[in-house]
């Protein structure tokens, strides 16, 4: 076999008109060989012939045990097989047989009708974010995203749960103005997994008009305009970016958004807000009715003047212990009616285990439970007095003489 060089040669010599015989006499080679340099389309390559490895004997059951599970691991298949050699030797070949085993899951290219879906997930930014107990936590952002426009609408909620999920939601929907047809989600436990959706969930879907779709497994292109936002905002959004509060992440990330949906998207050859006109002409109107979302309960006023909503206390007017009261909550407010009148109103707060306190609430308290403690005295008077004949005529004794 010639050498690279040779070849290069022998076909540069070839292209310039010197003869095969002159360059076979030139390099000390045949005539065939130059002949063959000449045709062929690629530079000489050594190929070593298969031959039996230390490998060989174990090949078949490797390839069973990897047709039963593709992704078995190949220290656990080593060891079933009872691999007496170099485990390092033992992944390579295994490494190599791998990808013929596994199961092929060809992925469509989907297109996007204007107003047709709405892709919703929850992304977790990778870093935490100060709360009011000077604790900090890891917290979900709400991420709704038209398909056809790409138009990114975002905002950061306090829990993963229905109430949360659907204010979230209500509230990003809103600021698209129209309402998509479709919103597609990948089995959220807020929100429903296979056929079973989460209380509170049809009743909203069912005012809005849409439709809810929950992806099967493993189908992640079908929501895969949104996935790959989040992965994006990682790279490009949080990069040296520090944040003081929940509402500081949020006035920070409005901002950035701002800026990205006015860029042009590769595969749409558009910015997001030019087409966002055409997204929401096909979109259904907003619901004609005020949506009741959000945190409900109804309790009983114990003694301590304090109702729980999510894991918070939150202090009511002391003056209706005992007396129900309606306690509501949105993202951002926690407010408590009886009889219709606000007998509490707190900014809700998204640490855990807090106990909230409204000053007034306490002083009332204070006051009542003095007026308790230390009941006014009665002062009996003249007029407490009554005459004895007044118990006579009571008894139908009037007018009868004494014995």
């Amino acid at each position: 076999m010639i050498t690279l060089e040779d070849w290069a040669l022998i076909r540069r010599l070839a292209a310039e008109g010197v003869p095969k015989a002159r360059i076979a006499e030139r390099l000390g080679i045949s005539r065939t060989t130059v002949v063959k340099a000449v045709q062929s389309d690629a530079p000489p390559r050594y190929e070593r012939r298969a031959a039996p490895t230390s490998f060989s004997p174990f090949e078949a059951r490797v390839r069973a045990l990897l047709e039963n599970d593709p992704e078995l691991p190949a220290v656990v298949i080593a060891e079933r097989v009872e691999w007496p050699g170099s485990i390092t030797w033992f992944r390579e070949n295994v490494k190599r047989l791998r990808p013929e085993h596994r199961r092929i899951d060809p992925a469509d290219r989907l297109t996007w009708d204007p107003g047709d879906a709405a892709q919703c997930d929850l992304w977790f930014p990778p870093k935490k974010i100060p709360l009011e107990d000077g604790t900090t936590k890891l917290l979900p952002v709400l991420v709704i995203t038209p398909a056809y426009s790409r138009f990114i609408t975002a905002r950061m909620i306090p829990t993963r749960k229905t109430e949360d999920l659907l204010l979230g939601s209500w509230e990003l929907i809103q600021q698209l103005g129209r309402v998509p047809r479709r919103l597609i989600w990948d089995n959220e436990p807020g929100i429903g997994r296979g056929k079973r959706h989460a209380t509170g969930v049809d009743a909203f879907m069912g005012t809005l008009a849409t439709k809810l779709v929950l992806l099967p497994p493993k189908d992640p292109e079908s929501k895969g305009v949104v996935e790959r936002r989040n992965g994006w905002f990682e790279k490009s959004f949080m990069p040296g970016r520090s944040f003081t509060s929940p509402a500081d992440f949020d006035a920070q990330f409005t901002a950035w958004l701002e800026r990205i949906n006015g860029r042009v998207v590769r595969t749409t050859k558009a910015a997001p807000v030019d087409r966002l006109d055409a997204d929401r002409a096909a979109m259904l109107p907003l619901p004609p009715i005020p949506l009741h979302l959000g945190w409900r309960n109804r309790v009983r006023l114990g003694r301590d003047y304090y109702v729980r909503l999510d894991t918070n206390d939150y202090s009511v007017d002391p003056r209706i212990i005992g007396r129900l009261v309606d306690v509501s909550a949105d993202l951002d407010r926690v407010r408590v009616r009886a009889d219709g009148r606000v007998v509490a109103d707190h900014a809700r707060v998204w640490a855990r285990g807090m106990t909230v306190t409204d000053p007034g609430h306490v002083e009332l308290a204070a006051r009542l439970r003095k007026q308790f403690q230390h009941p006014r005295a009665v002062v009996a008077g003249d007029d407490l007095a009554r005459d004895l004949s007044d118990y006579d005529r009571a008894f139908g004794l009037a007018g009868e003489e004494a014995d």
